[in-house]
């Protein structure tokens, strides 16, 4: 039921794209024939204009679409907490669907729906029972709060004579861990089967150092005697004792940062879609940033001014680098596979751009290979780097910069989270500004 309604709204998104196709066809025909003499810039931009036109009309036939969409949202939720709770049953049936539809090809848009449309919700869709996925979280809220009240009660429970605390913050996000949890479970899981993964990801994420050292100090004290003429006398004496000290360091590795080190590329590109996706259940932690980030305030649309788009290499820059607008970011992610961190995006952007051929390279690899330039010549293309945006001794973040908006802000295209446009002028980005550097393009 619920994939017939959603087929529903799909049909209706499917006219309208229809149409939109059939308006760029005509007006990439209209385009050719009026400038089959003007020069390659007029061309591109007119494309450019027309690619705009074109997403326009697809977001006025998804608009059109969303009516159907929202009816078919509740019954499509009844319909997948049926599956979450039949999950076997249901994944042989559509594996058998599968074949059935192949056996019999001119059923297209069955074989359609089964593989795009249902496929993917399946695919990105936290399987598990709610009451698994909320225990899993209640189990590693539990282990952070016993770590903490260990480390705020560490005065009372130890004896040494002096105390040092270099304490990162404790937290994570719940996204993030049942996501990671889904990818070690082949997308479901059962609270019993977790509890040795959430030790070992408690584990990876907090590493808690105790370091005790001792040096011999002295005190001074006095001994008051009595001789034989009944006269008082005070005698001082240095006497050593040995003094301890406690330092006590926690590191918080950040539990996002964990898949990288733990999954291969066919892994991490589940994970990126689940977060992409949060599971499809943005519902289960409406206080999370990432339902914020990417569902309720996603980033807003930027538009280029078009006179920067008269180089032509950054022209092919942005062309690529837009393909993965709204992309999540993905700690050590270097593909549109496996999503991108802020390097791996840029890394990527260059290399496929095919102006700068890096490989993947980190924020202070990609520093080392360029040439610093001032704010006064800085151009669109050109890298902004930033430090102290997270725990680092290094270059810590990397975009790139785009020239000035209507408004006259300086901006930049990174890998946010999403990937995403964002002004440089802000008190955040430039409390972190490092410096501009043109790399090495061919």
């Amino acid at each position: 039921m619920g994939v017939e309604a959603g087929h529903k709204g799909e049909e209706l998104a499917e006219h309208g794209v229809s149409s939109a196709v059939r308006y760029y066809r005509m007006a990439n025909k209209s385009s050719a024939q009026h400038n089959s003499s003007s020069n390659p810039l007029s061309r591109y931009l007119q494309k450019k204009r027309i690619q705009r036109e074109y997403s326009k009309k697809i977001r006025q036939s998804e608009h059109t679409a969303s009516a159907t969409a929202a009816k078919a949202k509740e019954t499509a939720k009844k319909a997948l907490i049926f599956v979450r709770k039949h999950n076997k049953p249901v994944l042989l049936i559509i594996g058998l669907s599968a074949v059935v539809a192949m056996l019999f090809g001119g059923i297209s848009s069955c074989s359609m729906m089964a593989g795009s449309g249902v496929g993917s919700v399946f695919t990105s869709s936290y399987l598990s029972e709610d009451s698994d996925l909320l225990a899993a979280e209640e189990a590693y809220l539990a282990m952070e709060e016993e770590l903490q009240t260990y480390l705020d009660t560490y005065q009372d429970t130890h004896d040494y004579d002096e105390y040092h605390f270099e304490l990162d913050d404790i937290g994570h996000d719940p996204y993030v861990l049942l996501s990671i949890l889904s990818v070690l479970h082949d997308g479901t899981f059962t609270i019993d089967e977790v509890q040795d993964d959430l030790e070992m990801l408690f584990d990876k994420q907090y590493i808690l150092t105790e370091t005790v050292t001792t040096e011999t100090r002295y005190r001074r004290e006095t001994y008051s005697w009595i001789d034989e003429d009944g006269n008082i006398h005070t005698d001082t004496y240095r006497v050593p004792y040995t003094y301890s000290i406690c330092n006590v360091k926690l590191e918080n590795y950040n539990l996002s940062h964990v898949p990288a080190d733990t999954m291969d590329e066919e892994t991490l590109s589940l994970y990126a879609t689940y977060m992409a996706t949060l599971g499809n259940r943005e519902d289960l932690f409406a206080d999370s940033d990432y339902v914020s980030l990417y569902i309720t305030d996603p980033p807003e649309d930027y538009e280029i001014p078009s006179h920067y788009l008269s180089d032509e290499r950054f022209a092919a820059l942005i062309e690529e680098a837009e393909k993965y607008l709204g992309y999540p970011y993905v700690w050590g992610g270097s593909s549109p596979e496996t999503s991108f961190d802020c390097s791996g995006f840029v890394s990527w952007v260059l290399t496929n751009s095919g102006l700068c051929s890096t490989g993947r390279l980190t924020a202070q690899g990609l520093y080392n290979i360029s040439t610093p330039v001032s704010a006064a010549i800085v151009q669109p293309g050109d890298l902004v780097f930033f430090v102290g945006t997270y725990d680092t001794a290094e270059i810590s973040h990397v975009g790139f910069y785009v020239g000035e908006n209507e408004d006259g802000d300086p901006m930049f295209l990174h890998c946010g989270d999403p990937i995403q446009y964002s002004k440089l002028n802000t008190n955040y980005w430039q409390q972190h500004f490092y410096a501009y550097a043109r790399p090495p393009y061919n």
